[in-house]
């Protein structure tokens, strides 16, 4: 019995601890990719990683062998053994959509494998071993790829290994394309060379975008004594050797060099340029200071580092841009939306007018007038309504960011290159005023010059596409076409080439059905993702699609120099092999649109990326008193800085608040501070400005001489320019003060006022005293001065008046007792002898006047000698 037991209590103990084992040593090992198919619910061991891909493109002159480079790196917290790798393919891809989404596809669906090739035997936790690899394009072994026509081809490079603990699985792969144009002979002699196919050449043209982040430290005035201070120094690092902006000016010189004839390759190729980023570069060509923290823009500050590598940078733009097309990117990637949310004429100008002339102004060129490139590439109804009225006849969106009217925007339909929508008709600009005659002068205020923007160069016309006609006085319709035009451009190569890069984003073009993280894979995979989608067109010759495309990168491009340069080879070599012809930037938005009419389909996510509409409101209001103030400034011939110069910093602040920047395919938080620190620093800024004109105080008691006594005043001006202001006097009703009007005062100087008063009171008085502007805006702070008038008011005209009636009235009558021969009673008690003799004495003194020492007459010493005086008085 107790035997029986013992073996029963054996049996159950030994299968707990068959089932208790494995979780005790741990998990079994389930092959887990982290590749573009990653699920990161499970567990990972190895991370595989494409170094290198030869050739990135196969051409008839290609060698017949595909070599792939790689790295395999235990990421895992256990041991691999039998780690192997292989090439697999999928079949070419036949739509545009595919060059997304089939990097997407499970790797059964790339179902052309070739033979495992031993990398390592084993892998330790943190170890890493790279290999390299050689498969045949085609070959009548069946080992190869079996690569038979020219075309996109998808591979899959896969890794698997043994883990401990586990059995052996798929543990990654990298999922990268291969563009095929022409085939080489087969590395076993069964094939001849395959050429490149012939078919019409696809009209091709490339955006070369040039921006970056916002970095101007907000609330800069244009004085001419102060330096410039950013955020940071990064920018210096981006245009030194090595630094991103640097590397993509660098492939566009590596590669076309000073060769930039108009039909080649580079004539496909256009500038587009931030001027916000031109406008901070120029900047760092002088000493200019960067914060020591840039989470405090009121603290220490330290000397720029990149004033040689600023100056050498604009220096080699300058030179492309001589000979190559350029065009002008909204100001600081500002989002139009917000603009159109703000509603102001001079935010807008800033924005969408200004850019154009300040690209020219710095670069010396002339760029392409009348397009605007919105970096959400796309437009709801009221940013599309803004840019027609701005002037605007072409904007290049997204393909997906429209659809034929009626319908809704499809992310596999076929777009044509230029579309219009009938639905964003042009305003009817304004008339122009008529000129006043008269002499010019010498000062006139700032505000009365047309527009608000950077003015282009006198005398060049304007570069205006082809169809467009020149743009209106005042504003408005620029081209014949009454409706806006939309510029297509395919979002399967540009969400490709967004890819490239460092921090590739994910734009909001893409649709969810195609999206996924891009940085699972490498740089060269992603490299290789672009060359296929730029080449994928041009490879085929479906006659349902255009024979034509518009490539376009993301505005804040991470391309470095050998990924900028080998997009830039594929093209060379596009065209080389004649499947490609270069379209420059101006014939595609000159050509006539597609007949069918289009209507904007604003994309969902593009909305999730807009700046929130809060910030339009503060932006409106600041921009407005910045017009204000703009509006009572004189511009000073040959006098600098100009009222333009001064304020226009400010209002960069606010476009740079509305910005799209550090919005993209993430946590924005860090972009509403950024937006809600600039308006503050801006709104501080012109809150000082108005306080920097002002009355100055007289201190005491002011004392008037008389009733009809000047007040003299003294008002400041600390600002560099001249401004134009008016006293407010509320005058107490004892009191008449005239208006002096308008006055100017210098730039830096104070500056003296006569006001013409009457006081009627003589008792102390409280006079109010402000600046405004001529328009009434306040200026400065209000003061008052206590006036005190000698004056004796109504009391001293009674008195006055009282003492000349009695006066008028005692002479005349005296005169009157005179003449009719009557002793004045204001006579009496005097002796009538005494009385002539006084007046014998006068008598005899007036004829003496004329001799010498005349003797005095008995009379007189009698007269005056106190024995009379006492007969006097009796």
């Amino acid at each position: 019995m107790t035997r029986g037991l013992s073996r029963i209590m054996l049996v159950i103990l030994t299968i707990l601890g068959s089932a208790a084992l494995p979780a005790l040593l741990g998990s079994p090992a389930h092959a887990q990719p982290t590749g573009s198919a990653e699920d990161e619910s499970m567990p990972q061991f190895l991370k595989l990683s494409l170094d290198s891909v030869s050739p990135g493109t196969v051409t008839a002159q290609s060698e017949p062998v595909l070599t792939v480079a790689g790295t395999v790196t235990n990421i895992g917290d256990r041991g691999v053994d039998e780690v192997a790798v292989r090439v697999q393919r999928a079949r070419p891809v036949s739509d545009p959509s595919e060059l997304r989404t089939a990097l997407k596809l499970d790797q059964v669906n790339y179902e052309l494998p070739t033979p495992f090739q031993d990398v390592a035997v084993r892998l330790e936790p943190g170890q890493r071993q790279q290999f390299t690899m050689t498969v045949p394009l085609r070959d009548a072994s069946g080992t190869s790829l079996n690569i038979t026509e020219p075309g996109v081809y998808p591979l899959l490079l896969n890794v698997n290994g043994t883990p401990d603990y586990g059995g052996q699985a798929r543990l990654d792969d990298a999922r990268f394309l291969l563009p095929v144009l022409g085939l080489p002979a087969a590395a076993d002699g069964s094939a001849p060379p395959l050429p490149t196919p012939a078919a019409p050449p696809v009209q091709t043209t490339l955006l070369w975008p040039l921006a970056d982040r916002p970095r101007m430290v907000a609330g800069q005035t244009g004085d001419l004594d102060r330096e410039v201070e950013l955020t940071d120094d990064e920018l210096a690092a981006s245009v030194s050797r090595g630094g991103r902006l640097d590397e993509l000016v660098g492939a566009l010189e590596s590669v076309f060099g000073d060769d930039r004839a108009a039909d080649g390759p580079s004539s496909a190729v256009c500038l587009a340029i931030d001027p916000d980023l031109l406008l901070t570069v120029q900047a760092m060509t002088s000493d200019y200071r960067v914060l020591a923290s840039p989470s405090d823009p009121d603290g220490a500050t330290r000397p720029g580092s990149g004033t040689e590598s600023a100056k050498a940078w604009l220096d080699r733009l300058r030179n492309l841009a001589s000979s190559m097309c350029t065009v002008a990117l909204p100001f600081a990637q500002v989002d139009i939306a917000a603009l159109a949310a703000a509603a102001d004429p001079a935010l807008t100008a800033r924005a969408l007018d200004s850019p154009a002339a300040i690209v020219d102004s710095i670069l010396n060129t002339r760029s392409v007038r009348g397009v605007s490139l919105p970096d959400a590439s796309s437009l709801e109804q009221g940013a599309a309504q803004l840019l027609k009225n701005q002037g605007f006849g072409t904007a290049v969106l997204a393909a997906t960011a429209v659809a034929p009217e009626g319908g809704i925007g499809d992310p596999y339909a076929a777009v044509p290159d230029l579309v219009r929508l009938p639905g964003v008709p042009g305003a009817v600009p304004p008339p122009a005023p008529a000129p006043e005659s008269g002499d010019t002068p010498d000062a006139v205020p700032a505000g009365e010059t047309a527009g608000d923007g950077a003015r282009p160069d006198a005398g060049t016309p304007a570069q205006t596409p082809a169809g467009a006609a020149p743009a209106q006085p005042g504003g408005g319709s620029s081209t014949a076409d009454p409706a806006l035009r939309v510029a297509t451009f395919d979002i399967w190569p540009a969400a490709a080439l967004a890819g490239v890069g460092s921090n590739p984003p994910t734009p909001a073009y893409v649709p969810e059905s195609a999206r996924y993280p891009v940085t699972n894979d490498s740089r060269t995979a992603r490299l290789q993702d672009a060359l296929g989608a730029v080449s994928w067109r041009a490879l085929q010759n479906d006659p349902g699609r255009p024979r034509s495309q518009l490539i376009m990168p993301p505005q804040q491009w991470g391309a470095n120099r050998d990924e900028a340069a080998a997009l830039l080879r594929q093209l060379d070599l596009l065209v080389e092999n004649k499947l490609v012809d270069p379209r420059p930037f101006d014939d595609l938005v000159g050509q006539s649109p597609d007949p069918v009419p289009y209507q904007l389909a604003p994309l969902p996510e593009a909305a999730v990326e807009a700046v929130p509409v809060h910030f339009a409101t503060p932006a409106r209001d600041q921009s407005h008193r910045i017009s204000q103030l703009l509006q009572a400034m004189v511009e000073v011939p040959e006098a600098a800085p100009t009222p333009r110069a001064y304020l226009d910093p400010l209002r960069d602040d606010l476009v740079r608040a509305l910005s799209l920047s550090d919005r993209r395919g993430g946590p924005t938080a860090q972009a509403e501070v950024f937006a809600a620190r600039r308006i503050e620093k801006a709104t501080s800024t012109v809150d000082e400005i108005f306080r920097s004109v002002s009355v100055l105080p007289p201190g005491g008691v002011y004392t008037l001489a008389s009733e009809s006594s000047p007040l003299l005043l003294v008002a400041r001006n600390d600002l560099p320019v001249s401004v134009r202001i008016r006293f407010r006097i509320d005058a107490p009703a004892e009191t008449k003060i005239t208006d002096i009007g308008e006055q100017l005062l210098p730039p830096r100087g104070t500056r003296s006022f006569q006001i013409p008063s009457e006081v009627s009171d003589s008792r102390k008085l409280v006079v109010p005293i402000s600046l405004s502007t001529p328009e009434g805006v306040p200026l400065g702070y209000a003061t008052s001065i206590s006036v005190r008038s000698n004056a004796y008011g109504q009391i001293l005209a009674i008195i006055t008046a009282c003492a000349a009636a009695l006066l008028f009235l005692l002479a005349g009558r005296r005169l009157w007792r005179r003449f009719h021969g009557k002793r004045d009673p204001a006579d009496k008690g005097i002796d009538p002898g005494l009385r002539q003799r006084v007046l014998r004495l006068g008598r005899a003194r007036r004829r003496g006047r004329g001799r010498s020492g005349p003797p005095v007459g008995e009379a007189a010493r009698e007269a005056t000698h106190p024995r009379a005086r006492g007969r006097e008085r009796v």
